[in-house]
């Protein structure tokens, strides 16, 4: 259960933040900004550590479909000076400061990826704003500050392209983050998750922190949530064929099967996330997506699932169903300006291996 917090005062306004903190001590030049010949604090670039000694990198929201992808990916190819943590719900609760703390005594990470946050459907969006906001913020307040605090040399921070301007052009990029309020319906995770990019920029400027963003776009595979309920597409749409399969059924999928969208397999996600944080040194975030030529209509992703199942029944889309937002392009043109020969696995074979993986873990899979 997240912890007591205390009852709001909607008309006092908070008290302005403090100018020093008793969180931990720096003894480092990080102690305060250095000042202008004007006395304003003078900005700093985010300093990169590239001595090549020995790293510990902590993964946060380890157990899940990103940490665990990562997991598959450094078990293979981990540089021989690196150290993997990964971190589960079991190992603390990042939205209490002192277990935080804790953490990172315990573990000394030297670099970070963070992947733990509050996340639900649609209805709990809307319904738990005010929790969505606040568990969240606490979450990446913590590791942020403790990240500062430990002097941590890279922290790389996941974001969601859910989180942008609910009325926008596309394709979608990473400088249209702030332009304009996210939907409604999930306005208390979205503004919490910006605030991310905003003080990655925040902490480089005033203590050259090290922090940045990956902004992937649908991601699917091994170790997913295949609830059809609450999980999303790909994986939803596999254990409905599996059903389907399973009791000689229709495979019927909601909409018309018109919508657009780009789909990254979790280790492609897991390998760029990597070189995000051995190789792009920046505080601006960037997006982690397969091109725009790969966007794909959500009728050619069922199919493909039929096909992954060997589903030989009949495939019905129920028209009646609201198709939801037609397209929701992203521009990868930053991760090409870095990785332009980079190869992305197929839909095909990467909705192939998520099948394969449900089908040999159905027992223990979520869902």
């Amino acid at each position: 259960p997240p912890p007591p917090f205390p009852p709001p005062h909607p008309q006092t306004p908070p008290p302005p933040p403090p100018t020093t903190t008793t969180l931990g001590t720096m003894t480092d030049k990080h102690d305060a900004p250095t000042s202008s010949p004007e006395g304003k604090p003078a900005a700093k670039k985010a300093e990169v550590d590239d001595n090549g000694g020995p790293s510990v990198v902590m993964v946060t929201g380890g157990s899940g479909l990103v940490g665990q992808a990562i997991k598959a990916y450094t078990d293979e190819k981990a540089a021989e000076n690196e150290t993997w943590i990964f971190l589960s719900s079991k190992d603390g609760d990042l939205r209490d400061r002192k277990e935080t703390e804790a953490i990172f005594e315990k573990n000394k990470p030297t670099h970070v990826i963070h992947l733990a946050a509050k996340v639900g459907g649609l209805f709990a969006n809307m319904a738990q704003k005010v929790e969505f906001y606040r568990e969240n913020t606490l979450i990446n307040d913590n590791i942020m500050e403790c990240c500062r605090i430990h002097k941590v040399k890279k922290l790389v921070s996941m974001l969601s392209t859910c989180i942008f301007p609910d009325k926008t052009k596309y394709p979608i990029d990473e400088t249209m983050l702030h332009d304009g309020p996210p939907h409604p319906s999930n306005e208390g995770y979205a503004y919490a998750k910006r605030l991310i990019d905003t003080m990655n920029r925040a902490y480089a400027e005033e203590y050259g922190c090290n922090f940045t963003a990956i902004i992937p776009t649908n991601i699917y595979g091994p170790h997913d949530n295949f609830s059809i309920q609450n999980g999303h597409v790909i994986p939803g749409l596999i254990h409905k064929c599996y059903l389907a399969k399973k009791n000689n059924t229709d495979f019927t999928i909601w909409g018309s099967g018109s919508p657009l969208r780009q789909f990254i397999y979790s280790l492609d996600l897991a390998e760029l996330s990597v070189w995000v944080m051995r190789e792009y040194h920046s505080p601006d975030p960037i997006t982690l997506s397969v091109d725009e030529s790969a966007e794909v209509p959500i009728k050619d992703v069922a199919l493909a699932v039929a096909k992954a199942m060997k589903f030989e029944g009949k495939v019905v889309f129920d028209t009646e169903k609201a198709d939801g937002q037609f397209k929701k392009t992203a521009c990868n043109k930053k991760l090409r300006g870095f990785r332009p020969d980079y190869k992305f696995v197929s839909m095909e074979d990467g909705i192939q291996k998520s099948v394969d993986w449900f089908l040999e873990n159905y027992e223990t899979a979520r869902k």
